[in-house]
């Protein structure tokens, strides 16, 4: 998500945003490869985190105080995290496009108990949300 390649960089990169991301929050990425801390416009800083999954959590927690944590990403970080049991809630953006390879979600996964507690379905994407239950 946050580098234009694979692997370790020393060029500057500051995403697809530009300055100013929209995040405006402390953001904690999971990479294999450490970098200093980048600080943006807008209150958005990224962290980047080599450490795994729980610890990237327990930084996010700690930044968030008691606001919530939302974890965005790929199949593969989504789903350590569901086969870890650190999801309580579960937002997919369906959209009609397939893709013929890559990562499936809930690959790996145990089987989960969901409870939908919201949708939306617009022209070109569905929104919907589930509770984790199990």
């Amino acid at each position: 998500m946050f580098g234009p390649v694979r692997g370790e960089w020393d060029r500057p990169w500051n995403g697809w945003w530009g300055e100013d991301p929209p995040f405006h929050a402390p953001v904690f990425v999971l990479t294999h490869h450490a970098r200093d801390p980048q600080q943006m416009d807008g209150g958005t800083t990224f962290y980047f985190v080599t450490d795994g999954i729980a610890s990237a959590l327990s930084q996010a927690r700690e930044a968030a105080g008691d606001g919530d944590v939302v974890i965005a990403g790929g199949a593969t970080a989504i789903n350590q995290y569901l086969a870890a049991g650190l999801i309580d809630e579960l937002q997919l953006h369906i959209v009609p496009l397939t893709l013929g390879a890559g990562t499936r979600l809930f690959e790996g996964v145990p089987q989960l108990k969901l409870e939908q507690v919201r949708s939306r379905a617009a022209s070109l994407v569905t929104h919907v949300t589930y509770r984790v239950l199990s």
